[in-house]
């Protein structure tokens, strides 16, 4: 992280990356028909997987793509493929759900921790961030906590909102955000392989 960045700073853009309130329509759509209880643990779940990612690529990022040869528009492409695949079961959707067939019909590390909280764009930044002294990878966790902290809280309240939407208003909710989300994976794709060429 530069010396010129705050840990506030970075975490508010960290922040953004995540896109917590963004996220919310589609952490409704995949957790729909879900307990309320258990939808709070499947999420405090899914949030720590996605913490223990982003910290553990803050330490291992750039070298495990180099290690494996793999180029940060490769994460971005894949990205992009996983979002579209899911913008276009929510537009679409299956009697399955967004998920299709998951172990006890909730989801499992996607797209709950990744995508949604430890992202490409988040971790593309991060790979960005954390070159330099082990003094300022330190400090980029810290102001990556305040972020996820921040997110969590947010996504946590999430469930409660079907109260105040029901069911109609969460379809067409789900339906309106399948078709941003295609256009966000097809923009994360273009990107990618702009980067390539």
């Amino acid at each position: 992280m530069d010396t010129g960045n705050t840990i506030w700073s970075a975490a508010v853009l960290l922040f953004l990356l995540m896109d917590p309130i963004g996220n919310i329509p589609i952490l409704l759509a995949v957790l729909k028909g879900i307990e309320l209880k258990r939808q709070r643990t499947i999420i405090i779940r899914e949030l720590l997987i996605a913490l223990g990612i982003l910290v553990f690529f803050i330490f291992t990022g750039k070298p495990l793509l180099n290690f494996m040869h793999l180029q940060k528009e490769a994460v971005t492409i894949a990205g992009g493929i996983i979002l579209l695949i899911i913008g276009l079961r929510m537009i679409f959707p299956k009697p399955e759900g967004v998920m299709g067939q998951t172990p006890g019909g909730e989801p499992f590390l996607v797209p709950i921790a990744i995508p949604m909280i430890a992202g490409p764009s988040v971790l593309s930044m991060l790979i960005l961030m954390s070159q330099g002294s082990p003094a300022n990878r330190v400090g980029l966790v810290l102001s990556l906590v305040i972020a996820w902290i921040m997110s969590f809280i947010i996504l946590l309240v999430a469930p409660a909102l079907i109260k105040v939407l029901k069911q109609r208003g969460l379809i067409a909710l789900e339906r309106f955000m399948g078709m941003i989300l295609v256009m966000m994976a097809v923009q994360m794709l273009l990107d990618g392989f702009k980067e390539i060429l």
